[in-house]
């Protein structure tokens, strides 16, 4: 008996994100927009593409992990002069496994706690207020049961930023956003759905509540705080120990979501 061809999967839809980042790298590609052209605006994009502001600053924020855009504050964003064709390490966070995961926050571990060493003996004081801006908004969407991965995310940034060193940043750019997942601002879910769940169902996002993972964002933010007061402080010794401590903490409750054999 010849056996059934198996039905061809349907080809996923693009994310709203996805959808402005792959118009706007177009444009750049093809040279409609040039080194040193602004992007269009926030409210420009809403319009084009019919989507919400914080889909707009996801995609955004996207196209400047690529290495092709960067954003001045209050003027806008604009092409880079030399946008970089493929990233240092590239790690597309959209279909990792929640193992894969683990596996590159392990790396973190080792990556970011260095990272926090040398951003203790070099931050400069815009370094550190660009950390307590990420801490402060992490801690008020906390409160308000809005998403903190974006929050997160930039806290991390921000500490590889202050490492002054280029490769630190371009590296843990990457694994960042493997492993804390950025996606359009939302309220929090009660529950996330399994990965054997409907087509539509969200998947498991690192930063997202769960069940066992609702009520550690009480604990992350305190974890945070230890850090930055280490880098404040200039402490090498005691901001390598903070981050080697929240990143293992993190990956322990990243593990706890997994289905127990």
């Amino acid at each position: 008996m010849n056996a059934q061809p198996s039905p061809a999967q349907p080809a996923r839809a693009k994310t709203h994100p996805q959808r402005i980042v792959d118009g706007v790298t177009a444009r750049i590609r093809g040279g409609e927009l040039k080194p040193g052209d602004r992007v269009p605006s926030e409210p420009e994009l809403m319009r084009e593409f019919g989507v919400s502001r914080s889909v707009v600053r996801e995609a955004v924020s996207r196209l400047q992990a690529s290495g092709l855009v960067e954003t001045r504050q209050g003027v806008g964003t604009f092409v880079l002069d030399k946008p970089v064709a493929e990233p240092l390490l590239h790690v597309d966070g959209s279909g990792l496994e929640v193992r894969r995961k683990l596996a590159l926050l392990e790396l973190r571990i080792s990556i970011e706690s260095d990272a926090a060493s040398l951003a203790a003996q070099r931050r400069t004081e815009e370094h550190l207020a660009a950390m307590r801006q990420a801490l402060d908004a992490f801690d008020a969407h906390r409160r308000s049961g809005e998403s903190t991965v974006e929050d997160d995310f930039r806290f991390h940034a921000q500490i590889a930023a202050a490492t002054g060193n280029e490769y630190f940043e371009e590296v843990l750019r990457n694994l960042g956003s493997a492993t804390i997942r950025r996606g359009e601002a939302r309220p929090e879910r009660a529950s996330v759905a399994p990965e054997s769940g409907p087509a539509d169902a969200a998947p498991l996002r690192f930063g997202d509540a769960s069940p066992s993972l609702e009520h550690h964002k009480e604990t992350t933010q305190r974890e945070h705080e230890t850090i930055y007061a280490a880098i404040r402080r200039g402490d090498a010794a005691a901001a390598r120990a903070a981050m080697f401590m929240h990143l293992s903490n993190s990956r322990e409750r990243l593990h706890a979501t997994l289905p127990q054999a």
